[in-house]
């Protein structure tokens, strides 16, 4: 019996939120892919919001955050996932910077567990080798990185 309950507490019910920007949609359906399959062999509830871009990502958490405190089902975490290729102008610096900027706001602001999965790259080549290629998969590390921040954040109330 003992087991039982043992198993049951790390299978501790989990809500987390993701956010992808589908911008290019071959590399959104990788992240996406990648961040659910770590999630549910976590055992961890999900639910996925797309929107258009990387700067679009912040906001749409928040006000997904807002709403599930309003209807008393907040998220345990979130796992944002995009990606930005280097262009010929200055833009992709105001979207790399400015997303990942709105990412650690909230994370610091509202103490919410976030792994940050938006790819900023060069090329499409260094985009691959990031979902599955020699670098990792970026989509399924968002998606660590949000369930050991949600542990790491239950453990402290615990103390």
């Amino acid at each position: 019996m003992a087991k039982k309950k043992t198993a049951a507490k790390k299978r501790e019910s989990l809500r987390i939120l993701i956010v992808e920007a589908r911008y290019y949609d071959n590399f959104a359906d990788a992240l996406l892919s990648g961040a659910r399959r770590v999630l549910d062999e976590a055992g961890a509830q999900h639910d996925t919001i797309t929107v258009p871009g990387a700067l679009e990502v912040p906001a749409a958490i928040a006000m997904a955050l807002d709403a599930s405190v309003k209807k008393r089902a907040p998220y345990d975490g979130v796992v944002a996932l995009g990606c930005v290729i280097q262009g010929e102008t200055y833009h992709f610096d105001i979207v790399s910077n400015e997303s990942a900027r709105g990412l650690m706001d909230l994370a610091l602001q509202r103490q919410i567990p976030l792994g940050n999965g938006i790819l900023t790259v060069d090329n499409e080549a260094q985009a691959k080798d990031r979902l599955g290629g020699a670098h990792g998969h970026k989509g399924e590390e968002a998606a660590r990185a949000a369930l050991a921040l949600v542990r790491l954040k239950r453990d402290l109330a615990q103390r």
